[in-house]
């Protein structure tokens, strides 16, 4: 049984990591970033939640074109597309000398940022088999979360050590690299005969999901009541419905609809939608707590969360492994439920702060968690879907994360009781903690680990253990 990867396959993985490390990294090496662009550029609030909001925007309205153009087309052509874009744009926005050309090169940023994640993922699935493609999807897992979660402690010290502008710059040196590594690739992409994107159906989803995420970003600013928040958010409602509509009309769709038939694709998707948002959730209060709160340092605030950076390093390798053999059920399960237990420890945050007592048992027992949760539940949502549908799968998952991230931002003073003090703090936390206990039922009572076939179990599938598509059939 094929257990190592072929120096093609380290390859693909490379790039992929690459690809996908620079769109993360971006996503939130910004935050810190944002002082430093309102007083070099002007603007105020404005052009700091626009600098976020932009990327966010383009982002989630294209992802799932992205997808679709991956999967009929070939992930790289998009991948190298992808990189292109971002590198052209992470200029412009260092270059940009006024406000609004720094937001209209975030938007372009976004754009390209939604081609770079699906095709990363869809190029390992389609390049390896089980288990090896487990833990590669558990590397990955490792380099691109460990870039969300460092971004602020990077993006802190070249703000405090140089200009904010190379907090964009430095995207160029690992695209450059994985443009190169791309022309030493062997795997050629193979076009879907007769392939083609639905074009009605692309613009439905773009501007459905454009208009629902402006609203859901701009809500906490405006309100509900506002007009220029119900009615773009009203309007990306119909469009979207539009869209699934048109789904199920076409010949080519978008989003084919009988993805969701599959119980392990849309238990995943479910769980997704829980454990991004704690994620978010807790990313957010306590990047912010630290600082404001506990009068941190924006450079010592983003290493409160190194040790689960370390942890996903250190782990998620191994834990793909795992999978690939026991199955993701438990580990889906039981991931979340730590995280919920590190979320909890934050409670014992206090007005006399102490970050090792305090936050440091909270950042590993949530480290271990994460370590053995976002691995198991990427690869289980890639392997529900028959490989040639990876780019969508993935597009589909990554869609659902960043919604996820941004409902309960949206919802902030109510979580919090109005205030992120001590008490918002807290409630915070426990509010983390039980959006994670749901995200673990959710696997427990909906996830079904793949059938082992009888070669593979007697060690003469030479591509692997376990094949995804042998899902059990739900009840």
């Amino acid at each position: 049984m094929t257990r190592q990867m072929t120096p093609q396959q380290r390859l693909v993985l490379v790039i992929a990591i690459l690809g996908s490390f620079v769109a993360f990294l971006d996503g939130t090496i910004v935050n810190v970033a944002l002082p430093a662009i309102a007083r070099d550029l002007g603007g105020g609030l404005s052009t700091q939640q626009w600098t976020v909001d932009a990327y966010l925007v383009t982002l989630g309205a294209l992802i799932l074109v992205a997808g679709a153009v991956s999967d009929a087309f070939g992930r790289v052509l998009v991948l190298r597309i992808g990189l292109i874009g971002f590198g052209i744009a992470s200029v412009g926005v260092a270059l940009s000398p006024t406000p609004e050309l720094l937001v209209a090169a975030r938007a372009v940023q976004g754009a390209a940022g939604a081609f770079l994640v699906p095709s990363s993922l869809a190029l390992i699935t389609a390049t390896m088999h089980e288990p090896l493609r487990s833990r590669a999807i558990g590397i990955w897992t490792a380099s691109t979360t460990g870039a969300m979660i460092i971004g602020p402690l990077v993006g802190g010290l070249i703000v405090d050590n140089s200009s904010w502008r190379w907090a964009f710059g430095i995207n160029l040196l690992p695209i450059g690299i994985a443009l190169w590594l791309l022309t030493r690739l062997e795997h050629r992409d193979e076009r879907r005969a007769g392939a083609r994107v639905d074009v009605l159906g692309a613009i439905l989803c773009t501007l459905g999901l454009g208009a629902a995420v402006f609203a859901l970003i701009e809500q906490p600013n405006l309100g509900w009541g506002s007009p220029a928040i119900w009615m773009p958010g009203l309007a990306g409602l119909v469009l979207l419905a539009g869209f699934v509509w048109r789904q199920r009309q076409v010949a080519d769709p978008i989003l084919p609809l009988d993805l969701f038939r599959s119980r392990n694709f849309s238990a995943g998707n479910l769980s997704t939608l829980f454990i991004y948002a704690a994620l978010a959730l807790n990313g957010f209060v306590l990047a912010v707590y630290l600082q404001q709160g506990a009068g941190l340092s924006a450079t010592l605030a983003g290493l409160a969360s190194l040790p689960s950076t370390l942890l996903m390093i250190a782990l998620s390798s191994r834990i793909g492994t795992l999978v690939g053999r026991w199955g993701p059920r438990l580990f889906m399960t039981a991931g979340p439920l730590i995280m919920s237990v590190g979320a909890l420890l934050l409670l014992l945050v206090a007005d006399d702060f102490d970050y090792w007592w305090q936050v440091l048992p909270g950042m590993v027992v949530f480290g271990l968690g994460l370590a053995l949760t976002v691995s198991p539940l990427t690869s289980t949502i890639l392997g529900a879907a028959d490989p040639e549908r990876s780019g969508i799968a993935s597009a589909v998952n990554n869609a659902v994360a960043r919604v996820a991230g941004l409902l309960p931002i949206a919802a902030l003073a109510s979580i919090t009781g109005g205030a992120l003090d001590l008490a918002g703090f807290h409630r915070a936390a426990v509010t983390t903690a039980a959006l994670l206990i749901v995200g673990g039922l959710v696997s427990l009572l909906g996830i079904r680990n793949p059938r082992r076939s009888t070669s593979a179990a007697s060690g003469g599938d030479a591509e692997g253990v376990a094949h995804p598509a042998a899902e059990p059939p739900g009840p």
